[in-house]
């Protein structure tokens, strides 16, 4: 029997959650979003349509702290789609901290004339939509959309992604090399954003920007796949 709620499926029983929620979702926008399915986990990352999805919140606890923007970028392997991309300053269900405005520049004048997240939900579920989603750390993406979501409409809001950092994660963390590094006593390899797109000699981008961060994500992805695995890997030992 597979839950629709808690945990998320494992990697090969996505496409079943996501059959499932399109039969039992009350909202339509939801029904909608879950009935575009997602792709076979056999498809070759080769041939998927992918979106880069980052993130600005007003901190890390995804029970204490709320969205404040969004950034999209869709594309493959072969191409990013720049003048499809999307973002958003979305009202947060709390206050600004002054660390957070800092960080990510995002102003109190500019949250107080922006819109609620469920105001621009049926723009931001549609480009999601039939399309594989990219982050970089989906433990804050992932969460926070879903708890938002759950908070609106009292239902969750649960896919696949691919996880650039979990990628840079099993290369320089969870091989041979890296428990050898261990062993030496050497602190373990960064792979924050911006540490794992110079180890591909990708141009520095100013962090903390949704839209700026998600393109990173974007390229990040197409360099990790031409150099450490193929067109034809399959997304499903790719995603979580």
């Amino acid at each position: 029997m597979l839950s629709l709620r808690g945990a998320e499926p494992d990697r090969q029983r996505w496409p079943d959650y996501l059959r499932a929620r399109a039969s039992h979702s009350r909202d339509p926008r939801l029904a909608r979003f879950f009935s575009a399915g997602t792709l076979d986990p056999q498809t070759p990352i080769g041939d998927a349509t992918l979106v880069a999805l980052d993130m600005e919140t007003t901190g890390l606890d995804v029970n204490r702290h709320a969205i404040v923007s969004i950034g999209l970028v869709p594309f493959t392997l072969n191409r990013i789609c720049l003048a499809e991309r999307r973002y958003w300053v979305v009202h947060p269900t709390c206050p600004l901290s002054r660390e957070s405005v800092a960080l990510h520049r995002i102003t109190h004048s500019e949250v107080a004339e922006a819109p609620d997240l469920e105001a621009i939900l049926d723009e931001l579920l549609a480009e999601l939509s039939g399309r594989l989603a990219v982050v970089h750390f989906r433990h804050i993406e992932r969460p926070f959309l879903n708890t938002a979501i759950q908070s609106r409409l009292g239902e969750e809001l649960k896919f696949p992604v691919i996880d650039t950092m979990s990628l840079e994660a099993r290369i320089h963390r969870q091989s041979p090399w890296a428990r050898f590094r261990r062993w030496l006593g050497r602190p373990p390899v960064s792979i924050r954003l911006h540490n794992s797109r110079e180890r591909y000699g990708l141009p520095p981008y100013q962090g903390h920007h949704a839209l700026t961060d998600a393109l990173a994500t974007a390229e990040l992805l197409q360099a990790q796949i031409a150099n450490h695995y193929r067109p034809e890997t399959p997304i499903g030992s790719l995603w979580s």
